[in-house]
């Protein structure tokens, strides 16, 4: 009977530490579910107080300025369409949308930005899986999904690689600048997605001379490419965006 018991009591802890285990793995995987970008999503480059460049960038997806007027996109050389809601550019595959065109456009842009600060605080309240990595130095790093917390800047100054299937989601939380070294990159492995990783950066954001960067870049304030960077993903800025002959891609 002794031997019965104490084997019962295995089973039970077995089956106890297994459901532990899986409780655990739901609760990860659920704190790191994409964040959701709204009708900012719409957008690959979305700006509250000007978008510029120094032609000629190329850019593929539309472009959004509110409450700023369509003066303050600069270097598009911009042609309105003939029903005055959005503007087209021989840079931009796409449209480009201000909130000073006719109507639906206005409110249009106000809900995308409304979205965009909201994603903002979305994935600055996802609770940190790594905290401090590097000391806010992930040059040479491969990253494994998950989300990642620098109560400082963060820098690359040299090529960083995101390891993980396509569904998989990255979240980094950077409370200062993000800066990225000119001529690195940002590669995608096993599947990655820009889709799915996310750069919410309280600070500015800049990407020096033909550096390759991946992902939603989320910032509270301005994002800078310098000439000849890239970005496959989404730059949306709670200022504004300059641009140097870049080549952005939406993801």
């Amino acid at each position: 009977m002794r031997m019965n018991l104490k084997l019962h009591l295995l089973k039970f802890a077995a089956a106890f530490l297994l459901l532990s285990l899986t409780g655990a793995s739901s609760a990860a995987a659920g704190s790191r579910l994409p964040v959701d970008l709204g009708t900012a999503g719409n957008y690959v480059v979305l700006a509250k107080s000007g978008i510029s460049t120094v032609p000629t960038s190329v850019i593929t997806g539309d472009l959004g300025i509110s409450p700023a007027a369509a003066t303050f996109i600069t270097g598009f050389s911009v042609t309105l369409d003939p029903s005055n809601e959005f503007s087209i550019s021989s840079q931009v595959t796409g449209r480009l949308y201000a909130a000073d065109y006719d109507p639906p456009t206005p409110d249009a842009l106000t809900t995308a930005v409304s979205d965009m600060e909201l994603a903002f605080t979305n994935a600055a309240g996802r609770p940190p899986d790594f905290t401090e990595l590097g000391a806010g130095d992930i040059g040479g790093m491969t990253l494994y999904p998950g989300t990642y917390r620098w109560g400082t800047g963060l820098l690359i100054p040299t090529d960083v690689t995101l390891s993980g299937s396509e569904t998989d989601v990255w979240i980094f939380q950077v409370a200062q600048d993000l800066t990225m070294a000119s001529a690195t990159n940002v590669t995608l492995s096993g599947g990655a997605l820009a889709q799915n990783i996310f750069w919410q950066v309280s600070g500015t954001v800049f990407l020096d001379t033909t550096a390759h960067f991946e992902g939603i870049v989320l910032s509270q304030t301005e994002i800078t490419l310098a000439t000849g960077a890239s970005i496959n993903g989404r730059m949306l800025a709670q200022t504004a965006v300059n641009l140097d002959g870049n080549v952005v891609v939406q993801p």
